[in-house]
């Protein structure tokens, strides 16, 4: 049972004295460095760990997203690590601007599997880590702080000496004070100092410092004061690069990676979309496409997200949420019809714009920039309104039905959305509509053909129609075409009606396009019906819509 008074169990995060920060007025301009842990902090994560297929495959993914820094394993956990970087190794499958980067304990056997399993390689990242928060001193290894750093030492030692075994291989360093989140900040800072003066980082050849929220335990401001009081009491600033590793326990993994990029960090550590341990890794999909949208070029590629979606669904087996930022199925989908309406007057916007930027409401992000059309950007179910059945119809069958008859229709769809208690696809829509405005089967007028004669202000028109089975002539005249043709309806076949308003236009773009007309009726007893016709001659989409008209009126709407 949850406790009445949680104060009695948990106590809150401590603040960080931290006078005149500065990361709070920090603009994010530039992207930071990347460091893909999918292959092992995601792996060791997943149900069912990834086979060598399938990290191949993986690799093979975030190399062609463009991720520079790959932590490939964790050689010294067993045979199955061990062999896929080796095997990468030998294979030539690590590109000279690729950094492969590995993880190890501060073991000496372990640390030397790990440099084993890199041999030969043309550049490599060793990451060494030790635990040195209150909990993991006191409760896991039962040390006391002068013992942990020693440990943080001789893991420097090790890296020093096992690299000079191996001459012709390019190695840099990562060390990590594990569990820095939750530790004091003057000891990690004391175990990083450390093994700086062992390593002797140079601005050339920096040591990467991984300031981890191994678990994630305050609000991610105070997370960015710990990377920014790291950052102002480091020695050699220049020497070293401020790394970050967040996750997600609260639910702010993203936001405390992109507040320590503010506070100064240089470099970025996460999975594709999250995943990892517990409640994930920091998102690095969502962090680089924020800055994206923020006109940073973040110097990854996700031009075709679905694909990037489909290998890592396959490889992890765990799908991407439907409401995942940026790649969800539905997060470019609005069913809500003030939603609906605000997106598809925005779109029409765009299209008149004098420049590129992009404003439209709901939608932060072009989806055309990830690969997705926009054909799902507004679907229709029983909360939808007329903005959002008329962008279905528009983007379906290019038809953009005047504001009035949106109305008319969308009522149909309502009340089907109702009945049928589903999403409705654009079949379902485009099945009611030719049903509403009587433009399919076996109708009671249907056209065949016509001739229109005369001059201006006096017009004949003179048709063959489908009548009751049979085929019937009927003409008429008038001012207009529209209005010859109301005339032979009026006077042969005693439909009544009048023209409250007349649209038309092309359907799509070029030389040879169709033409969509409406005509909005009223009967003498003052009801209103609509109709629409659709042909390549716009004259005659016109007398089809009067006919679509009329056909409503014989079905007594």
């Amino acid at each position: 049972m949850m406790l009445t008074d949680p104060s009695q169990k948990y106590r809150p995060f401590p603040q960080v004295d931290l006078p005149n920060r500065q990361w709070p007025g920090a603009v994010i301009t530039s992207p930071p460095r990347w460091l893909s842990t999918d292959l092992r902090d995601g792996n060791q994560s997943l149900i069912d760990p990834m086979n060598a297929e399938k990290k191949r495959r993986f690799f093979d993914l975030l190399l062609k997203v463009g991720v520079k820094e790959v932590e490939i394993g964790f050689p010294a956990s067993g045979a199955t690590d061990f062999d896929f970087i080796a095997g990468l190794v030998r294979d030539g499958a690590i590109p000279d601007d690729v950094f492969p980067q590995v993880l190890t304990q501060a073991r000496e056997d372990l640390i030397a599997t790990t440099f084993e399993s890199l041999r030969g390689s043309k550049q490599a990242i060793v990451h060494v880590y030790n635990a040195v928060s209150p909990a993991w001193r006191n409760i896991v290894f039962q040390m006391d702080r002068p013992q942990i750093k020693e440990i943080a030492i001789n893991a420097a030692k090790l890296l020093r000496d096992n690299a000079a075994k191996q001459p012709n291989t390019d190695w840099h360093f990562e060390y990590s004070p594990e569990t820095f989140s939750t530790a004091e900040l003057d000891f990690s800072l004391e175990c990083c100092e450390a093994v700086m003066d062992i390593l002797q980082p140079t601005p050339e050849r920096p040591l990467i410092l991984n300031l981890p929220a191994t678990v994630e335990a305050a609000t991610p401001n105070i997370y960015a004061d710990q990377i920014e009081w790291m950052c102002r009491n480091i020695s050699k600033r220049d020497s070293v690069v401020i790394s970050l590793h967040t996750h997600n326990d609260r639910g702010t993994g993203v936001a405390a990676a992109e507040l320590g990029m503010m506070a100064g960090a240089d470099r970025v550590e996460g999975c594709l979309f999250g995943n990892g341990e517990r409640t994930g890794n920091c998102d690095l999909v969502t962090v680089a496409l924020n800055m994206y949208t923020q006109g940073i070029n973040p110097g990854l590629d996700f031009s075709d997200i679905d694909e990037v979606i489909q290998t890592v669904e396959y490889c992890n087996q765990l799908p991407v949420h439907p409401r995942h930022p940026y790649a969800g199925e539905l997060v470019f989908t609005a069913f809500s019809g003030s939603h609906q309406d605000a997106i598809k007057k925005g779109f029409a916007a765009q299209e008149t714009r004098n420049d590129q930027m992009w404003d439209v409401p709901y939608l932060p992000i072009d989806p055309k920039d990830l690969g997705r059309d926009y054909e799902a950007v507004i679907r229709v179910n029983s909360q939808s309104g007329k903005g959002g059945v008329a962008w279905v119809l528009q983007q379906d069958k290019g038809l953009k039905l005047p504001k009035r008859m949106q109305a008319d229709f969308s009522k149909v769809v309502q009340a089907l959305a109702d009945e049928s208690s589903r999403e409705l696809n654009a079949a379902d829509i485009w099945m009611a509509f030719e049903d509403h405005y009587r433009l399919a089967g076996d109708q009671p007028y249907r056209l065949i053909d016509y001739n229109e004669t005369g001059h201006a202000g006096d017009r004949i028109f003179t048709g063959k129609i489908v009548h009751k089975g049979g085929e019937r002539s009927i003409s008429g005249r008038g001012n207009g075409l529209i209005s010859s043709v109301l005339s032979a309806l009026r006077d042969d076949l005693g439909v009544d009606l009048e023209v409250a308003d007349y649209n038309e236009h092309a359907i799509g773009a070029g030389t040879d396009v169709a033409a969509a007309a409406y005509v909005e009726c009223r009967t003498p007893d003052g009801r209103t019906v609509f109709g629409i016709g659709t042909d390549t001659d716009v004259a005659t989409a016109s007398v089809q819509a009067v006919l679509s008209a009329a056909n409503s009126v014989a079905a007594g709407r």
